[in-house]
Order: structure tokens, then sequence, then C-alpha cells
């Protein structure tokens, strides 16, 4: 008895496979796919890549060292180690994505990448949380509002903060970590304010002792990114928005090498001098502080806003399109 799977269609006849005609014969397997986004995505990944390997007359040698390359970005993740994450960082993909997937437009908060250190065991903390454990850092005071594209405030927002240590280091690079530090979940109050007690970011080198670190040197690359501190904020009928403050004048502000920096992401810190706030908020006189007003895209904005960006694209490439789930697919052979 066969252990072959019958065959659910009939299969268009291959051509003779040649260097200028194998493209054409992978679409022809891969049209055999029910899913119309799907198989676009199929048919262009394909494309580039093949044209990738003719443009550049790629080698066996360097198709292998590309193969183990992946291979160890696999073998070394875990958990707390998302390599392949940061190989999407450093080669821009992370924040394009992003981008493509969560437009903005004024007054909302841009967006920038997540990053490879986030985690999902963050403890809920009340407004006024001190999330660090560090002795050795500097204080900082944080006071953010949330609001809708309209001034309004939006209420009970779940906002995921984290970041690294004084010496910057995340908790996860912690080989003896028992639990979450420099992280937390807050919620914004009736008035859309949150706050909390967090250290003066510093500049800190993305993990080198892996593949992506090689791939950096090879490529003559530094891999320090500049102090900052990452926000995630949800609410539903809200878009996701996933980014993160810097602040300004770090030295390495204009060269990220996740590429996360956006103008409208560096603020100035200044400081608590007034008696008051320093009582009301429980810190010393002179606390740097960090103040910043978020701005959320309902889904529905955000929905309309990514469909008029998708449709100038396709425009430009000169394709009818249809949507498939929200997305574009070309509308000629969809079945």
């Amino acid at each position: 008895m066969s252990r072959c799977d019958p065959l659910a269609t009939a299969i268009p006849p291959m051509k003779d496979l040649t260097t200028e005609n194998i493209t054409e014969n992978v679409h022809i397997v891969n049209s055999q796919c029910r899913d119309p986004r799907l198989r676009y995505l199929h048919e262009r990944i394909v494309t580039h890549l093949h044209d990738f390997c003719r443009e550049t007359r790629l080698s066996t040698e360097e198709w292998q060292a590309g193969i183990q390359f992946l291979t160890e970005i696999g073998q070394i993740s875990d958990d707390l180690r998302h390599e392949m994450i940061l190989l999407s960082d450093t080669l821009g993909v992370s924040l394009l994505v992003d981008s493509i997937n969560h437009p903005r437009r004024e007054p909302a908060t841009e967006g920038t990448v997540l990053g490879p250190f986030h985690t999902h065991d963050a403890k809920e903390k009340d407004n006024g949380a001190v999330l660090h454990s560090d002795p050795d850092a500097t204080p900082l005071l944080v006071i953010c509002s949330v609001k809708d594209t309209e001034g309004d405030p939006i209420s009970d927002v779940k906002i995921d903060v984290w970041e690294g240590d004084s010496k910057g280091f995340y908790d996860v690079q912690d080989p003896n970590r028992t639990g979450p530090d420099g992280r937390g979940v807050l919620h914004s109050d009736k008035e859309g304010r949150f706050f909390f007690k967090a250290i003066v970011p510093v500049p800190y080198p993305i993990p080198m002792d892996g593949p992506v670190g090689g791939m950096l040197r090879r490529l003559g690359r530094h891999p320090n990114r500049p102090g900052h501190v990452h926000f995630m904020l949800d609410k539903p009928g809200y878009d996701l928005l996933i980014t993160a403050l810097y602040p300004r004048g770090d030295p390495y502000e204009t060269s990220d090498p996740v590429f996360g920096v956006k103008e409208s992401l560096i603020v100035d810190l200044s400081e608590v001098t007034d008696p008051a706030m320093a009582s009301q908020y429980n810190v010393e006189m002179g606390t740097p502080l960090l103040t910043y007003d978020f701005v959320l895209l309902t889904d529905q904005q955000a929905r309309d806003l990514r469909k008029q960006k998708a449709v100038e694209e396709m425009q430009k490439q000169n394709r009818d399109v249809v949507w498939h789930n929200g997305l574009p697919v070309p509308a000629t052979g969809v079945q």
C-alpha cells in the first residue's frame, strides 16, 4: 500500500526546470492553495527569494551559511530569549510591520518595536508603584495620560511597562531571575491618568552572544540601543499601541540598531521642583520627571487608515485587489 497522500485536485503539469522558469513552476504547485491571502503571500515571497538568488548569483556556500544561521537562531531561542525577534528588529522588519499594521495619524501616538524582552509575567500594580528593586539606579517619576483623538480621557486602559536596570540589563537576562523586576501592569484612572516610579533609562547593547550578534559584527554595526522605557497600551475598542519613550540627548539616539527611535517619541526629562508635587507622589525634590500624553486611535479609525494605506500601495503597484479578511489579495485568479 502506498504511503503517499492522494491528490486532492489535478495539479497543472510543471515544465522542464531551469533557472529561468523555476519560479513559475513553484507558483504552479502553490496555486492549489485554497486560501487566497496565503496563496498571495507565498507567490510574492517565492518571487522575491528567487529574484534575490538570481540577482546576486547566490553561491551554494552562502545559501548553506544562511540556513545554518537561521538554524542557530532557533536553537538559541527559548521562552525568555527571542533571538528571531532580535533578527527581525535589527533588519528593520519589526518596525516596518508595526507601521503597516498600526498606522498612525495626528494626534495619535506613534508605535515602535516590541523588542525581545517583553514577558507575560509582569504583576498588576497600583498607580504610584515602584517598578524596580535596583538600588544603584536614579529614580524617575513617570506621569502620563491616555486620551482619544478628540482629547477625551480613556479610563481603564491596561498599560504594560518594562525597562532595563541601571546597568542596561533586563530582568530576563539575569540567570538567577526568580520573577519579574523593572516591569508592571497598570491601569489608567477615570481621568485617563497613570503614574509610577521607574528609573532613568540608560543605553545598553542588545545581546551579542548569539547569531544576530555575529551578523552585526560582520556588518560593522554597533549594538547599542538608546535608553528608553517600553509601553504597551491596550483596551477593547482601541488599536493596540506598542511604543517606547526615549530621553533626549542619548548618544545612540540617531543610530538605534533596531530602528525604534522616532522623533515624536523623544522626550525631555524635567525635575520635580514643586514641594506639593513631591509630597503628592512621595518623591524627593529634584527627582527626574517624565511626562507624556498618549493618544489612541479607535479600532475603526485604525482599520480605515490601514485600508487607505493599503489601497494607496496597491495603486502604486498597479494592482487590482479584493479584500480577504481585511487584507488585500490580487483580484485576478481569486478562487
